[in-house]
């Protein structure tokens, strides 16, 4: 099968990367050519270590063999599209109407979004809107087992099923969500981050003894260390998009904290301090 991905930050090289551990051929695109280089290094190196650890049965150059890291999209010979572009509402709009041109309606469409709503995506996509839906992967997406199948307006049921068969052939598990503000798992983790964040402001504890308490309590990760992780950036903007999506219901409001932090450029792992400093 061909894969499209659109965006080749973190999320679209997981997605390129897991595409074709599983056998798929995996086109990865993006105009800019140093987003490029920095997925081929991310998607090399994940590999390599893969094949050391003995997950991974085959050569390296076998994987990336089924690779392809291009500035445009083919025009022919595609089964999916999967978008994975900054989480900007305009910006995927836009994309998703330049798609829907583009292909026949033989090729689905899919948005990696984390908490846009898919049927605010298509607006624009009058052709085909019945083959444009959610697939919501998880980071790090090699590792991550679960894929959220969002069905938005107009999204028809054979895109759910053709979802479903994409999704296993990935060896991940696929949940049918609805097209809600943060869908689900991010809808149900806004809590785990913002009282976190609540805590420590108000000195009930250091942010080090909630990640510990909750650790403890069976999390792989406290609430602090995945924002480092998924990004606190990425984090804050999918707050946004909750707390401006259910009408700025209170239990979403974002908190000033995680905003200064953002607004420093303490972006977590990636840019070497968050919450906690990397060396």
């Amino acid at each position: 099968m061909n894969i499209v991905i659109i965006g080749s930050g973190t999320m679209g090289a997981g997605i390129a990367q897991t595409a074709i551990q599983s056998g798929h051929r995996a086109i990865l695109t993006d105009p800019d050519s140093a987003s490029r280089q920095r997925a081929q290094e991310r998607i090399s190196s994940g590999l390599q270590r893969g094949i050391e650890r003995g997950r991974l049965p085959e050569s390296l150059d076998s994987y990336l063999d089924r690779l392809s890291i291009k500035d445009a999209i083919p025009n022919s010979d595609v089964n999916w599209v999967i978008e994975a572009a900054p989480e900007r509402s305009e910006l995927k709009q836009k994309i998703f109407h330049d798609l829907d041109e583009r292909y026949p309606s033989t090729v689905w469409l899919a948005s990696n979004t984390s908490s846009i709503a898919i049927s605010k995506l298509k607006v624009n996509a009058s052709r085909h809107p019945e083959r444009i839906g959610g697939l919501h992967f998880f980071n790090p997406v090699p590792r991550m087992a679960l894929v959220e199948i969002i069905r938005g307006m107009d999204t028809s049921d054979e895109y759910v099923t053709a979802a479903r068969k994409l999704v296993a052939s990935l060896g991940k598990t696929g949940i049918v969500v609805p097209d809600r503000p943060g869908f689900l798992v991010n809808r149900v983790a806004r809590p785990y981050y913002l009282e976190g964040l609540r805590m420590v402001d108000e000195g009930v504890a250091p942010m080090e003894t909630v990640d510990q308490v909750m650790e403890g309590a069976g999390f792989p990760m406290g609430p602090f260390r995945v924002m480092d992780l998924v990004g606190v950036d990425v984090n804050l903007s999918v707050t946004k998009s909750v707390y401006e999506q259910t009408y700025y219901d209170e239990r979403y409001r974002p908190h000033g904290w995680q905003e200064q932090l953002v607004e420093r450029g303490y972006w977590g792992r990636k840019s070497g301090r968050g919450f906690y400093r990397y060396e």
